[in-house]
């Protein structure tokens, strides 16, 4: 099981967006996928169609992380239903519900034994592929207690000025994070979003993202598509959106899937 974050330190870089986007992918390839939303917003919950009300929120879980067993609090996607229906056998898409509650723990000044809540409540967590955490956009301890937990972290970043700095400052963050907290902490990526091809700001800033981050940048980057927030509002999974622009967008979560959980691995 892969244990995947899905942060950034700025704001409104369609953090949310990777992170559904990953989980269509996912459930296209069959991987049983848990999706945790640690986002006060709770925007992920939404987007994954899940009913307000549904399902025991992340915040009250974590209150109890020790005695919580969280597979009994999981709420299934709305996506399921999507599906054709030779598609359905064996396929899973859970989701631990967000809410303005989250907010108690993402404060910047939490409390080492508070870092270990998630991954208290995650551990002995069976019968899932991939989990994803989708945080708050910022350095505070909901993010930093998704950190405790992963296995890796993907940055999203858009090829601006301050998305650059801020990501540069989030890799340094982790890197310090990871010896003090959680060493088995192992790579973390950059996933570039909302990419005009035509803006030649955004061409140099891809090319000041290759110099910087060299490895850690997955391709391909994630064009600027007018779809997205139709998708979005539909609560719909991208790969089941008509259209080429669609189409062409669900490839690319794909194809950055493959690198974050091989084939072979899953």
């Amino acid at each position: 099981m892969q244990i995947v974050s899905v942060s950034s330190l700025k704001g409104g870089v369609g953090k949310t967006s990777v992170t559904t986007g990953l989980a269509s992918a996912a459930l296209m390839r069959g991987l049983r996928t848990l999706v945790v939303d640690l986002d006060p917003h709770a925007d992920a919950t939404t987007s994954l169609a899940v009913a307000r009300g549904d399902g025991t929120e992340i915040a009250q879980l974590l209150r109890n992380a020790r005695r919580s067993q969280i597979s009994g609090h999981v709420v299934r996607s709305g996506w399921l239903d999507l599906l054709p229906e030779d598609r359905r056998n064996g396929a899973a898409l859970d989701v631990v519900v967000g809410s303005a509650m989250s907010s108690t723990f993402d404060r910047p000044d939490i409390r080492p034994r508070d870092l270990r809540r998630l991954r208290a409540l995650l551990t002995g967590l069976s019968g899932y592929d991939l989990v994803l955490l989708d945080c708050p956009p910022s350095l505070s301890g909901m993010t930093r207690m998704a950190w405790s937990a992963a296995d890796q972290v993907v940055l999203v970043a858009e090829p601006s000025l301050f998305s650059v700095a801020g990501t540069e400052r989030a890799m340094r963050a982790i890197s310090l994070f990871s010896r003090e907290f959680n060493p088995q902490l192992g790579a973390t990526h950059v996933v570039v979003n909302r990419v005009r091809t035509d803006s030649t700001e955004h061409e140099y800033r891809l090319y000041e993202m290759e110099r910087l981050y060299h490895d850690n940048l997955l391709v391909p980057v994630l064009e600027e598509n007018p779809y997205w927030q139709q998708i979005q509002g539909a609560a719909y999974p991208v790969h089941q959106w008509p259209g080429e622009q669609a189409r062409n967008l669900a490839e690319a979560f794909n194809q950055l899937l493959e690198q974050l959980v091989p084939t072979q691995q899953s």
